[in-house]
């Protein structure tokens, strides 16, 4: 590590909250930047509770486009209005990161006037509820996946020409990097297919092919969807040996943990840390940073987590979306 990164994560790590990526859909059609895109950002970032902004999913390639109102790293010309999010949040005394995401499935034809890629051909709603077009998607080759990895690093570099201190790769809530992991969406037969090394090989060639578009003085997060929380999908066990592997293979300095298949919630759990069980596994069996989420509402509850060995920081994401002064009582 160099010693410019580890002074970032010096940083990072004597903090205790993160302000999770939280989508509000404030882009403008094109994905560039847009005031109010800005405006979310400052009131954030002048709550001196969060320590850590890690900007909402941002799409690295047209295809991975999941929703309107967000934002774009799939060109060049997005980068000076990134500039002005990154500005503000460091103006605000906080280390700055934004999301590298590609939608795969959960992309919408509607959108992208494309059809979406995923690892195999699946209708994605069928795994993930509520969660992509009704058609099938398109079984990505091996061409595709190799396109895929480096539009992944060609949108790290651009997000710290744009400014930001690190970069956060979005391999959770059923979007692409996670449709590979879970045995829920991917039935390939080859090596990204059935062994959890295998489903977990394209999170490893993207967090290489980013660190070697970055270099070595900007940290490198992954939000892994570890547990599926849903029958036949991924347990617990799956997530931490996926955990060693990426720890093992891969030179990320953070893994932010959440939901896989079931998303950002998980069925029937709504008390703090809902996935507190999955992050104590994989802190126990990793030598990484681990961020733990889910449900936190309340101080006490980042506090309660910590103490618990839950994680080594706590992600908060509704509560201040929902407040950006938490956890002040909102203005009236």
């Amino acid at each position: 590590m160099s010693e410019i990164r580890d002074q970032i994560m010096q940083r990072i790590l004597s903090g205790k909250i993160v302000q999770a990526p939280t989508a509000c859909y404030k882009a403008n059609l094109d994905g560039t930047v847009s005031d109010d895109l800005v405006d979310f950002y400052a009131a954030r970032a002048a709550n001196p509770v969060s320590d850590i902004m890690i900007v909402e999913h941002s799409y690295v390639a047209p295809r991975g486009k999941a929703s309107k109102g967000q934002i774009s790293l799939a060109s060049g010309d997005v980068v000076e209005g990134l500039s002005r999010i990154a500005e503000t949040i460091k103006e605000g005394g906080k280390v700055a990161l934004i999301q590298l995401a590609h939608a795969g499935g959960a992309a919408k034809r509607k959108y992208t006037r494309m059809v979406p890629w995923a690892p195999s051909s699946m209708v994605l709603g069928e795994a993930a509820a509520g969660l992509g077009d009704p058609e099938p998607t398109q079984a990505m080759s091996k061409a595709d996946i190799a396109q895929t990895v480096q539009q992944f690093a060609d949108a790290a570099v651009r997000a710290v020409q744009a400014g930001f201190d690190g970069v956060e790769i979005h391999a959770a809530h059923a979007y692409l990097l996670n449709e590979f992991f879970s045995p829920l969406t991917n039935k390939r037969t080859d090596e990204y297919g059935g062994s959890v090394e295998n489903r977990v090989r394209i999170h490893c060639e993207v967090a290489r092919a980013v660190r070697t578009a970055v270099g070595p003085d900007v940290p490198v997060f992954m939000r892994f969807g570890g547990c599926d929380y849903l029958e036949g999908g991924n347990t617990i066990e799956d997530a931490v040996e996926a955990a060693k592997i990426i720890a093992r293979e891969t030179d990320i300095d953070v893994l932010d943990v959440s939901g896989g298949m079931c998303y950002y919630k998980r069925p029937g759990h709504k008390e703090a840390g809902y996935f507190a069980d999955m992050t104590t596994a994989i802190k126990q069996a990793v030598n990484l940073p681990v961020v733990v989420t889910g449900g936190v509402r309340e101080m006490a509850d980042a506090d309660a987590l910590l103490a618990a060995g839950a994680g080594d920081l706590v992600g908060v994401g509704r509560a201040l979306f929902k407040n950006a002064m938490w956890p002040e009582a909102p203005a009236e």
